[in-house]
């Protein structure tokens, strides 16, 4: 019996290696996640935060909104087809009254082929996901931000912010939280003071625009 017990422990370990090797991107992250919500049960009906690094890094972002429950499930390099591939992961299973979605620099800067065009359909296509499975809950998404390390790619950051906001705007129950603008300078030029040394993340002074810009949106 032992040795029976030994061998199916050792078939269990097997697969798990050859799992972990051929799993999709980002999984480690989503186990994680997973993880803490086996051991903290998280708040249902609260507003969800998912997304890229934007998000991730956003590690205090409960204090930024005090009077919330927030759940940040935000993984650093994330593209909208990874979001989209751990939707029942991360977003279906806590039942939230909100969702709000910070996805698609990284889609823009991940290849020079792909176009906003391509970045609103995975907009959509995320977007009736939650939608088809959460039929109440409020979704907004934050548009794409201004980086200066990715200053080749801002017109298609323009433009794929203009058409998700141009799709948001039919879609009930649902908005586009603008914050591109509110990150220039009076000239029209990105601010470099709001960033990391990497010129990609954000300082508090960046994340106290998108403070202001959040706050309206959120539902009580």
């Amino acid at each position: 019996m032992k040795r029976i017990i030994a061998f199916i422990a050792c078939l269990f370990l097997i697969q798990s290696q050859l799992f972990a090797q051929s799993a999709p991107g980002f999984w480690p992250e989503i186990v994680a996640f997973k993880k803490i919500d086996s051991t903290q049960k998280p708040i249902l009906n609260s507003i969800l935060f998912v997304g890229s690094s934007s998000f991730t890094k956003w590690k205090d972002v409960n204090d930024y909104f005090p009077d919330y429950p927030i759940i940040n499930r935000g993984f650093g390099g994330s593209t909208l087809v990874d979001v989209i591939r751990y939707a029942y992961d991360i977003i279906l299973p806590y039942q939230p009254k909100q969702i709000l979605i910070y996805c698609g620099e990284n889609d823009l800067a991940s290849q020079e082929n792909i176009s906003p065009e391509e970045v609103l359909l995975r907009v959509k296509t995320l977007f009736n996901i939650i939608r088809t499975n959460l039929p109440d809950a409020t979704i907004d998404y934050v548009s794409i931000k201004p980086s200066p390390v990715r200053a080749s790619i801002q017109d298609r950051v323009k433009i794929a912010n203009k058409a998700i906001k141009a799709f948001l705007k039919k879609q009930k129950n649902a908005g586009f939280i603008d914050i591109y603008d509110a990150m220039l300078d009076t000239n029209g030029n990105m601010r470099e003071e709001l960033y990391l040394s990497d010129r990609l993340h954000m300082k508090p002074e960046g994340y106290a625009i998108w403070k202001k810009a959040i706050a309206p949106y959120l539902v009580k």
